[in-house]
């Protein structure tokens, strides 16, 4: 089998997903084909190098519809022989790009794929496509279905996370991506982006709130409480699920949860050969991906049989892994993360995450990867693991490999 390999990676600032974002004026078209030129123009590959570009984006309606990947192509400087896959496994779309290409190398179907994905959170709006899962009462109520605020909230409940341990886990996030930021760790990855001018429009990740403090968390309300305790009353329908549990503590907030933002991310992945063809350098060989289903109302416990699956198929333990990159959804996800493997908080996002810096749907899976492997050849360590949460239940996983 063909190992693959991972060339290069970018992404861009991550932009408040919002009207008053820097970004907001940007089309999901336009930074998915600067996201594509960039991984071009920095590696001087032709237009036609790569066998197709997949790309994950969640929201799949309006200028996000169509099957962008193929609309990003025609934009961007690649050639028009290349074509395109969109594809959405929520959260994990990114992640799930890259995974695919990865898997399509291996199986022989190209020597080199550009993946990643992009979510334009401000200009279309998270759930404006309509879900079965959360609107056809066939499923919906068969599957116990919560909204993700909820299911997070039971994550904490089952597993005794308190609001304290939550809010100090964002406080670390907030502190760490400002660290990052300051020691300019991400400057190899992130590309600004600009307009069609070539002037710039965000150099830097916007949403981020450095000094954030456990005083000024503590001041925020739960955000889910209403839900769950009054109409449609939530909580019902998940203490109908999980009768042992006597009241679900609503613990998230804005300031403890990821973030609202737009933002795009790809990877350039590639056999051996393709980068002796392009005079390229392997930064990283993809070890093992892996997806799995979860229970579909707590939903978000995916990274933990998702890890679980990728070691043992990989043959390797969690103490093989120098680095994990866990999408900070929520903070309850990465702390049942961290004590469902004893694993030590300085090795789990240590330039912070979602909590901090937003969490572009489509994108962040290609985010992490590039995040977690700028972080290895920093550190000098070996071995990283990447992973989120899906809605309705999913988990995803990748292993990479500094070379």
């Amino acid at each position: 089998m063909t190992d693959a390999y991972i060339y290069d990676t970018v992404r861009t600032p991550r932009g408040k997903g919002r009207k008053d974002g820097a970004l907001h004026e940007v089309t999901a078209l336009s930074l998915s084909a600067q996201t594509l030129n960039a991984l071009k123009e920095r590696n001087g590959i032709d237009g036609h190098a790569v066998e197709d570009v997949i790309w994950g984006n969640v929201t799949q309606v309006g200028e996000q519809g169509g099957c962008l990947a193929r609309s990003a192509v025609l934009a961007s400087d690649l050639d028009e022989s290349i074509p395109g896959l969109a594809i959405n496994r929520f959260c994990a779309s990114g992640m799930e790009a890259v995974n695919l290409a990865a898997n399509q190398i291996r199986g022989g179907a190209g020597e080199a794929y550009i993946a990643g994905g992009v979510e334009m959170m401000g200009r279309v709006p998270m759930g404006s496509d309509g879900a079965a899962i959360a609107v056809d009462p066939s499923i919906a109520m068969d599957r116990y279905f919560v909204p993700q605020g909820i299911a997070a909230d039971i994550i904490a409940t089952e597993y005794g996370i308190s609001r304290d341990d939550a809010d100090a886990f964002a406080v670390e996030s907030q502190n760490r991506a400002a660290a990052a930021w300051k020691d300019k760790r991400f400057e190899r990855s992130v590309v600004t982006v600009r307009d069609r001018n070539g002037l710039p429009i965000l150099d830097h990740d916007e949403y981020m709130r450095p000094g954030t403090d456990m005083q000024a968390l503590g001041a925020l309300k739960p955000s889910f409480k209403d839900m769950g305790e009054t109409m449609p009353g939530f909580d019902k329908v998940a203490l109908m699920k999980y009768p042992h549990l006597e009241r679900i503590n609503h613990i998230h907030h804005a300031g403890n949860s990821s973030g609202i933002v737009d933002g795009a991310a790809g990877v350039l992945v590639g056999s051996k050969a393709f980068g002796e063809k392009w005079g390229l350098k392997p930064r990283a060989r993809i070890r093992q991906t892996t997806k799995i289903g979860t229970d579909p109302t707590i939903m978000l416990t995916g990274p933990v049989p998702a890890t679980a699956k990728a070691l043992a198929d990989s043959g390797m333990g969690i103490g093989d892994i120098d680095l994990f990159e866990v999408n900070e959804a929520f903070s309850s996800v990465v702390l049942r993360f961290m004590q469902a493997f004893d694993v030590d908080h300085a090795k789990v996002n240590p330039n912070g995450g979602s909590i901090a810096m937003g969490h572009p749907l489509g994108a962040t899976g290609a985010m992490i990867i590039g995040t977690l492997l700028d972080e290895l050849e920093r550190s000098g360590k070996g071995t990283g693991l990447a992973t989120l949460c899906i809605a309705s239940g999913m988990g995803a996983a990748t292993i990479i490999e500094r070379l």
